[in-house]
């Protein structure tokens, strides 16, 4: 099953680009289906059709979905927010600001995603297409997966053993969790790891939309990076709102500006391919019109086409230990910062980090040295005679 998402800064035209990329795979007979992690609900416009928390038939082979991200969170996460919501119950808080405060930020939108993962295990469809939120949004939503993942792992279960140890004597002054408790965030990791697996596999894509402008050019500069450092595949960029020659001079300078911006996002994105979607005469809104942009960016090609791209970390050997290598496109590398923290490598790159958990054979390295080149990371570890001796 192919799954393809759609990120790109407000207003460029993502969830028209994705709402035209599943109109026109289901036209060529695959089952498809979209869904919005976009709390502006901008699909159903797209669409012309109200849309709901369930897939909705839009036509044959095609629906959609406007995921309900408060759904989601009850779903996964009730049981958890029925104990924080009695502990601030007895603690005197008013039952109202106690389901307030039981609400985490951020945890919602990560358990949008357990919707996409529910609808792809569901075997429905050959295709889904994701119309995710802004990319500053969606960067945070991308990256909360392995985040929470993380200390569900490393934290979590240290908390419930001291708990344990405990329990007897909390029990007598203070509310404990129960083991249901405990389970559910344990059902909460589980599900948290099926999503980054089904974000991170091969079959898995995001595509970056912009306009030739040059500050949104710039955030999908900084987007493209991003991406790459948290794990996630691009597979191309699309360049949306592209005028055409003009003899008006007015429109003229605008061409070339469009002009100059687009040679730098090839240049910029190669080897990714980058479709460029003229500017419509119309809004593209209901089928007819969806289909005609898609025919417009995708001609005759597959619009789901798996584009072969680098492998985003790779780990060799050389004469003098291991050299691990980390896709990160564009990045400059004064904004990369690099720390080893017991057996993983915390990479920060322009207020974005990711803890890299290390293959055994590293663990007993020891960082020697790291350098930029040609758009990835290159970290040089060298053998620890200490920790090998000890193994």
């Amino acid at each position: 099953m192919r799954v393809l998402l759609f990120t790109g800064k407000g207003g460029v035209g993502k969830t028209t680009t994705a709402a035209a990329t599943a109109t026109l795979a289901a036209s060529r007979g695959l089952k498809t289906l979209v869904l919005s992690t976009d709390p502006a609900h901008s699909l159903a416009d797209a669409f012309g059709v109200p849309l709901g928390p369930e897939p909705t038939p839009v036509e044959d082979g095609l629906a959609a979905m406007q995921v309900d991200a408060q759904r989601a969170f009850e779903r996964s996460w009730r049981e958890v927010q029925d104990y924080l919501r009695g502990v601030l119950e007895r603690a005197g808080v008013d039952a109202l600001q106690a389901d307030e405060l039981t609400v985490l930020p951020g945890a919602e939108e990560v358990l949008a995603l357990l919707e996409l993962r529910r609808q792809a295990a569901s075997g429905l469809y050959d295709l889904v297409v994701v119309d995710c939120a802004p990319t500053g949004e969606t960067l945070r939503l991308l990256a909360l997966p392995e985040a929470l993942r993380w200390y569900v792992e490393k934290v979590f279960p240290a908390q419930r053993r001291a708990l344990k140890a405990v329990r007897p004597l909390l029990a007598r002054v203070a509310t404990v969790p129960e083991d249901g408790v405990f389970e559910a965030v344990a059902r909460l990791h589980a599900e948290l790891t099926e999503v980054r697996d089904l974000l991170t596999a091969p079959s898995t894509s995001v595509r970056l939309v912009l306009t030739p402008e040059a500050v949104v050019v710039a955030e999908a500069r900084r987007t493209l990076t991003s991406l790459a450092l948290y794990g996630y595949r691009v597979d191309g960029v699309v360049a949306n709102r592209v005028l055409p020659a003009s003899d008006d001079a007015w429109v003229r300078g605008w061409v070339e500006a469009q002009t100059a911006q687009l040679s730098t996002v090839r240049a910029d994105a190669a080897p990714l391919p980058v479709l460029v979607a003229p500017y419509a005469p119309g809004e593209p809104v209901g089928l007819d019109s969806l289909l005609c942009f898609a025919h417009s960016l995708y001609g005759d090609a597959d619009p789901t086409a798996v584009v072969d791209t680098a492998d985003l970390v790779t780990v060799q050997r050389d004469a003098d230990g291991f050299l691990l290598s980390l896709a990160l496109p564009l990045a400059r590398f004064e904004d990369v910062d690099l720390a080893r923290s017991g057996d993983e490598l915390v990479v920060t790159v322009a207020g974005h980090r990711r803890l890299l958990a290390l293959p055994s054979a590293l663990r007993r390295c020891a960082v020697a040295g790291a350098r930029l080149l040609d758009g990835r990371l290159v970290v040089r570890f060298e053998a620890d005679a200490e920790q090998w001796r000890e193994s």
